[in-house]
């Protein structure tokens, strides 16, 4: 009987006796490996993008908007268009429901804004200063406005970091002038930056201002007095949103007087719904490329099992003289699926590196998180394993019910 470390050794050097096929044999299962782990790898990046984007609208957050629109079957928000639904009283009442944290509401619009000689025209929206905590957002320079300022209907405002940086190249924008719809603005804080939201949007390409400023001296003017264009409502705890939810739901369609089984005039979003529904939809695509790329991998097992099978039938004198020497089946066995396996593991091993470095580079090139989870690639080492294994028996096999006498004979 051989000793494992026996086994090991020859098929060790039966590996290294033929160095160039070994390789080509292993490069199916790197080509495999490699392949699932990039593609794994990037779907796994563009989820936590769109996870990380909707998150960035705020934490624990319902957004209210105005009406509803049918398009191909499902209903659409409005978003700040059609009727206006939303009032201030809206808002008050919805502050003291159980379970909210903030409430902001906001009105928004479109304006061309003047400073330095620059142009630019971007979203201006409304505000109060509770709409900091509501969207999870930070001054990066300077201050916000407070309530004082918003009553008064003051005439400052609060870039974000896009604006800043076109109107204001290369200068502190704090203290600054700048026109808006034919007035003077003081800048008295830029926000933190936030980049692109999980729609495409740029979030820091707005401008905050004063609630009352914006109703009574930019978009709100043309509007009724007392409403808003956009409800935001932060519960306390994430365990309260869907509770939460209803009880909007609940008091708006009363304080509406919407009777039962007439199409709401407002929208309620969850964010945590639509963070859950977009993780979902890429997630399919993730365990689409994962399952497209792991073709080859079946394509890489098939090219073990062919090589060894030609080295079975290149080596049956080799195996003769063992068996004649007193190997058994079984040791035969055990070295010709050794073999298979260790070209499996270490195509698998080599595909891991690459897989780990074209994923790199992919995600660096799309600007996507690298995401590369350690039960991932275990996993796919693992099932490089196993390639060896399934597709190495039926060699090994071959091996091992060879007649010494006959296998002896051969040339």
């Amino acid at each position: 009987m051989m000793r494992t470390a026996d086994l090991v050794a020859s098929a060790s050097r039966a590996l290294r006796s033929n160095p160039l096929r070994s390789a080509l044999t292993a490069l199916g299962v790197i080509i495999g490996v490699g392949s699932v782990v990039a593609m794994v790898a990037l779907g796994s990046g563009a989820q936590a993008q769109v996870e990380r984007s909707i998150a960035s609208l705020g934490s624990n957050l319902l957004i209210v908007v105005p009406g509803a629109q049918a398009t191909g079957g499902v209903r659409m928000a409005q978003g700040g268009g059609g009727r206006d639904t939303l009032t201030l009283d809206d808002v008050e009442a919805i502050a003291g429901l159980e379970g909210v944290l903030a409430v902001a509401p906001s009105q928004r619009g479109n304006a061309q804004l003047i400073a330095n000689g620059v142009n630019w025209n971007t979203r201006i929206e409304g505000v109060t200063p509770s709409y900091l905590m509501a969207r999870d957002w930070e001054v990066a320079q300077g201050r916000f406005f407070d309530e004082s300022e918003e009553r008064q209907a003051r005439r400052v405002v609060v870039l974000g970091a896009t604006v800043a940086r076109e109107l204001f190249p290369n200068v502190d924008p704090i203290g600054q002038a700048m026109r808006i719809s034919g007035g003077s603005y003081e800048v008295i804080g830029v926000l933190e930056s936030k980049g692109q939201s999980g729609f495409g949007m740029d979030q820091d390409d707005v401008v905050l201002a004063p609630l009352t400023t914006v109703k009574r001296r930019i978009s709100g003017r043309f509007r009724r007095a007392d409403t808003v264009s956009q409800i935001s409502v932060k519960a306390a705890s994430e365990g309260e949103l869907n509770r939460l939810q209803e009880d909007v739901e609940n008091l708006l369609r009363e304080r509406h007087r919407i009777r039962t089984g007439d199409e709401d005039d407002f929208t309620v979003q969850n964010l945590s719904s639509i963070t859950e529904t977009a993780a979902a939809t890429t997630q399919v695509f993730t365990y689409l490329l994962g399952g497209i790329s792991a073709v080859s991998l079946l394509v890489g097992g098939i090219g073990i099992m062919n090589i060894m099978l030609v080295s079975v039938t290149e080596r049956t004198r080799e195996i003769g003289l063992r068996k004649a020497l007193g190997a058994r089946q079984s040791d035969i066995l055990h070295q010709f699926g050794l073999e298979a396996v260790t070209l499996s593991l270490a195509g698998g091993i080599v595909g891991l590196a690459l897989g780990v470095a074209g994923a790199w580079g992919m995600t660096s090139l799309f600007n996507l998180p690298l995401v590369i989870a350690p039960q991932n690639a275990l996993m796919a080492i693992g099932f490089s394993g196993l390639v060896g294994v399934v597709f190495g028996a039926y060699p090994a096999w071959r091996a091992a019910k060879l007649d010494p006498i006959e296998a002896l004979r051969r040339e």
